[in-house]
């Protein structure tokens, strides 16, 4: 009998299930004998040793469905060796929970921090295999993680739909786009919805350059200007802080960024602002096409590192190739964007701002 166990981690994003269904339908295809177990609400199912057994009818349907059927939480590594309120130590906990269900095999679906979790139990033992989830395509040692494309058409979208209102009635927005420590949504998502100014945590901004870049709009005839600014936008002047000192800010904040960029460009300018938040539906809804093949793939490639005994490996793609990556080579690293990259300069060179 094979016993493969499966969790959710971190935050939620589109095609998860996608993932946990492709990983399901190859085991099933292969072998006769497999029975397959769901953690649920993350690591948190292991360490209390919630669970369901799974049937083929629970993967039926489940490919166009956002969230995850087994739900999710965070579990933070820095707080691993940390017992919980009752006293559980966590990692004995998980490692007993899994060897009471006799598991051959753990294949979890997590973003940096879950996958760092997951070389930890590796290293304790276990067969773990991680699949590269996360809307903020920030997760080291793979070009692109499944949710990401489908968070980008959500914000795009949004950048669409503010074109109209703004142009109507000639005023700035300043729009919110996922992306705390990265800006891979917020980049692509300003291309791809034609935003005049991009705000990015790898590019520390000033608010002279993107007042200029308002004022120049307006005297070109154009009534209005879209920002799209990451939550994690920085300016120059923050940037030269110390750590500290700059979560310090961060945690007297009464509102988001947008709302303080918004407040300073009304105060220098005097021109009507708005703010748009779409916020956690970046994180909702369905998957879009790629989205769901790509997740299939890692589940495919999940699945056959179980059938053939290899574990301790990230699915990841390279070069749109289906490979194997260390877990320990790219747990809890982060991927930033380069400041110099090829579609940052191109974006540039049509006249995109990046507000430095």
């Amino acid at each position: 009998m094979l016993r493969v166990g499966m969790l959710t981690s971190g935050g939620d994003c589109q095609a998860l299930n996608a993932a946990l269904r492709g990983v399901a339908k190859t085991l099933y295809a292969k072998r006769d004998d497999v029975e397959i177990y769901g953690f649920l609400n993350g690591y948190q199912g292991m360490i209390y040793g919630k669970y369901k057994k799974l049937t083929p009818q629970d993967f039926s349907g489940i490919l166009t469905r956002g969230g995850t059927m087994l739900g999710t939480s965070r579990t933070p590594f820095k707080e691993l060796d940390i017992p919980t309120p009752e006293g559980i130590q966590k990692v004995p906990a998980m490692k007993q929970t899994y060897k009471e269900l006799q598991l051959d095999a753990l294949v979890m679906g997590g973003g940096n921090g879950s996958t760092k979790t997951a070389n930890r139990l590796y290293e304790e033992g276990l067969n773990v295999i991680a699949l590269p989830k996360t809307i903020d395509n920030d997760t080291w040692g793979t070009d692109y993680t499944f949710g990401f494309d489908s968070a980008i058409e959500i914000a795009t979208k949004c950048i669409d739909d503010i074109h109209t209102t703004a142009s109507s009635h000639g005023r700035v927005f300043v729009i919110e786009i996922m992306g705390h420590k990265v800006g891979w949504i917020p980049l692509y998502a300003g291309i791809a919805g034609g935003a005049d100014v991009i705000l990015l945590p790898e590019i520390p901004f000033n608010y002279d350059s993107v007042i200029k870049t308002i004022e120049e709009r307006d005297a070109s005839g154009h009534r209005f200007t879209i920002i799209a600014a990451a939550e994690g936008a920085i300016t120059k002047q923050q940037a030269k802080m110390k750590k500290k000192e700059y979560k310090a800010l961060i945690a007297q904040r009464k509102y988001s960024v947008v709302h303080e960029i918004a407040d300073e460009i009304f105060a220098r300018t005097g021109r009507e602002i708005r703010v748009a938040i779409p916020g956690h539906t970046q994180r909702g809804g369905q998957p879009c096409a790629r989205d769901r093949v790509f997740a299939t793939q890692v589940g495919v490639e999940a699945a056959m590192g179980v059938l053939e005994g290899e574990f301790g490996f990230m699915v990841a793609d390279k070069g749109r190739e289906i490979v194997r990556v260390p877990m320990s080579e790219v747990a809890g690293k982060l991927k930033y964007l380069d400041p110099n990259c090829q579609l940052i300069q191109q974006a540039r060179q049509m006249g995109i701002s990046f507000g430095d």
